[in-house]
């Protein structure tokens, strides 16, 4: 799947937005929670493994994925690539997911909104986030190996009600 996605980066490492599927224009929601690292990571302070969720509205389902998000205020997200200095049970929940469902995802920052401006997205587009004093990334995401369909796999981590 290839789209434009909208994704507000919050002060705790936290990200909120949706990605709208072209050219079916069908809406997912994305949110992820940065995975705190215990020990001195090496790749610098603007690198960052999330824990991605992306919802299926229509369906009232989700996937997860373990990415990479690099970049301050303009992110770029990816696959993580390897996952060195990150505390065992990390590493090993990649490997549980890769084995299980291979979901690609790729996000390239084209426009970076800050201040007012980021703040009269939020307000029209993610009303949840008023007030979060987010920055929000808009670009090209792709998506691969995405299936809601999917009956394989743990069933309560991978396609939760919502």
């Amino acid at each position: 799947m290839e789209g434009v996605a909208s994704i507000a980066l919050i002060d705790n490492g936290s990200i909120s937005g949706h990605f709208i599927h072209l050219p079916h224009s069908i809406c997912y929601g994305i949110h992820g929670t940065e995975m705190v690292c215990e020990r001195e990571c090496s790749r610098g302070e603007d690198y960052r493994l999330v824990k991605l969720i992306i919802i299926d509205y229509n369906r009232k389902r989700e996937r997860d994925v373990i990415v990479e998000c690099r970049g301050h205020d303009a992110a770029r997200i990816q696959n993580v690539q390897h996952a060195h200095g990150w505390e065992d049970d990390v590493v090993n929940m990649l490997d549980e997911k890769e084995q299980k469902h291979k979901i690609l995802v790729s996000f390239e920052c084209e426009t970076l909104k800050a201040g007012k401006e980021a703040e009269d997205h939020i307000n029209k587009f993610m009303p949840k986030l008023t007030g979060t004093d987010a920055v929000v990334n808009i670009g090209k995401m792709r998506i691969v190996g995405l299936d809601f369909e999917d009956a394989t796999g743990d069933e309560d981590n991978n396609q939760q009600n919502i």
